[in-house]
């Protein structure tokens, strides 16, 4: 999303289920069982974190290990979290390990960012975007829960240590490269970056991720979704119309949506008109990575069409 409205606190998801219900903490103390500004949450554990979000804002990160876009996303919130000393607590779910909170969330697709302001739900990403973005959209949350009245700040609770940051590996050359230039919103840059690193090495998942992840927002950039839409539903067998819909159903977090369209279209399409189709589609499954269900079971599709 690109903005954030205060209607955003009425009714997104009921969390009603979640909750513990221990005594809210104080405003500007300590937050309880909270040794860093970033923790990992569990089923368990949420009803507590809840409570703190009438402190200061929750931003749960709904992610799995067999995510290649969560992988692209998740470091980027952490280091807006930490550079935002204490204003913002961020909460990890595995949705793998955490059933009920992904219920909860209704995360039907990850990577899904959602934060928590005194207790009510406020959406924020679905699928991976830009650092840049990260920061605006951080940036309206704050005032959200300005006006909302939570405008506390955490402290490492007494006695505890706060949790050691990983120590980063620097990146390949080429692949720092590429962030860079994601950063600066220069994806052609980037495009470029990750086509080299794949040429030293076809087999790099990460190059082969983010090339995807790239060509993706270099593609969505300008697109209007009402004019988008209405074209595909006027050409259903327009190849590029059909195409223009997929990236934004998937950008937009709407996997399923995205395969089931281009699996139509490429059903629908002469045989000789196909390998365009079959094209995007294996570039699509390699953005969102071979582990993903949702991947082989639109691969298995695509190969009982094939033969």
């Amino acid at each position: 999303m690109s903005e954030i409205s205060p209607a955003a606190l009425r009714g997104a998801v009921d969390l009603s289920t979640l909750r513990n219900r221990p005594a809210a903490p104080a405003q500007g103390a300590p937050a309880p069982g909270v040794t860093d500004v970033v923790v990992d949450a569990t089923d368990e554990s949420f009803g507590e974190i809840l409570e703190i979000s009438r402190t200061v804002p929750v931003v749960v990160d709904l992610w799995a290990e067999w995510c290649g876009p969560c992988k692209q996303l998740s470091p980027i919130i952490e280091k807006v979290t930490r550079e935002l000393n204490g204003r913002v607590l961020l909460a990890k779910v595995d949705v793998d390990a955490n059933p009920q909170l992904a219920q909860g969330f209704r995360a039907q697709s990850i990577p899904m960012v959602v934060a928590v302001i005194a207790g009510q739900p406020v959406p924020m990403f679905t699928g991976a975007v830009p650092e840049q973005q990260v920061r605006d959209v951080f940036a309206q949350l704050l005032q959200l829960a300005a006006q909302n009245g939570v405008t506390g700040t955490l402290t490492v609770g007494e006695g505890a240590e706060p949790a050691a940051e990983p120590e980063e590996l620097p990146l390949p050359p080429l692949h720092a490269e590429a962030y860079a230039a994601i950063e600066a919103g220069d994806y052609a840059a980037a495009i470029v970056a990750y086509e080299k690193a794949l040429a030293e090495n076809p087999r790099d998942e990460e190059a082969i991720a983010g090339l995807g992840q790239v060509r993706l927002l270099d593609r969505v950039q300008s697109l209007d979704l009402q004019a988008a839409r209405a074209a595909a539903a006027a050409g259903p067998l327009d190849v590029q119309a059909q195409f223009d819909v997929a990236d934004l159903d998937l950008a937009g977090g709407h996997i399923d949506d995205a395969f089931g369209r281009l699996l139509d279209l490429f059903e629908k399409l002469p045989s000789d008109e196909r390998t365009a189709v079959r094209e995007r589609l294996v570039e699509l499954f390699g953005l969102i990575g071979a582990a993903d269900p949702r991947v082989g079971a639109a691969r298995n599709r695509l190969t009982s069409l094939l033969f």
